[in-house]
């Protein structure tokens, strides 16, 4: 069985080393690619891949956002690998809490990329057991239910859903937190895709009812 896969990766001379590196197999075939987080959501529902590679960190949000979409939205849903270029445990935390089936380093060899697409389309996982317990222990607080899609954003995209309930535009969240205007745009086109909302007034509603929870009234 011909084993398809799609390659989500914003540099152009690494996705098409992984496709030629991935068509040297006779089993495998590279079906598409995208650089970008928009381009893959639209055409991975097209494709039907059974496997998609996804870089984590793109210039307009997270593989793992993506991962998390076509997941939940995509029939039969292909299994989704992470590559990414740093050993990150916020990316491993939101990568298994998206479903993805696999989270590897980009250093790693070619043999074990290919093995890691055939194991991933048999069914396999390439996740660390001990990854996952830990996950699932970092949910758990106490007998308090914890909210997986806040769970799921990094400690920097929590922090800019504090500013936006506070009010608080792009320009001003990335004065405050050091960062560019685009950056803190694309984070936050990130944390709106984890929480699935479509506007920020939700998001700054989501928060500001977090905080009345927690016992917070005000900005933090």
């Amino acid at each position: 069985m011909t084993i398809s896969v799609f390659l989500l990766d914003d540099h152009e001379v690494v996705r098409r080393g992984i496709a030629q590196l991935l068509e040297t197999e006779d089993d495998i075939v590279v079906v598409g690619e995208a650089g970008t987080a928009a381009q893959a959501l639209a055409r991975i529902p097209a494709l039907r891949p059974d496997v998609a590679i996804l870089d984590v960190r793109l210039p307009d949000g997270e593989g793992v956002s993506v991962c998390r979409e076509v997941r939940s939205s995509v029939e039969p849903a292909p299994a989704c690998l992470m590559l990414t270029s740093y050993s990150d445990e916020e990316a491993l935390f939101g990568a298994i809490m998206a479903g993805a089936a696999g989270y590897l380093l980009k250093q790693v060899a070619g043999v074990d990329l290919i093995g890691a697409v055939r194991t991933l389309a048999g069914g396999g996982s390439l996740l660390d057991p001990q990854a996952t317990a830990q996950v699932l222990q970092r949910l758990r607080r106490g007998d308090e239910p914890v909210d997986p899609r806040y769970a799921s954003l990094s400690p920097q995209e929590q922090r800019i859903l504090d500013l936006i309930a506070d009010g608080l535009t792009n320009r001003q969240i990335g004065a405050q937190m050091y960062l560019a205007e685009k950056t803190v745009k694309n984070y936050v086109s990130s944390l709106l895709g984890k929480l699935g909302f479509a506007r920020r007034t939700e998001a700054a509603v989501y928060a500001t009812e977090r905080r009345h929870a927690d016992g917070r009234s005000g900005p933090s």
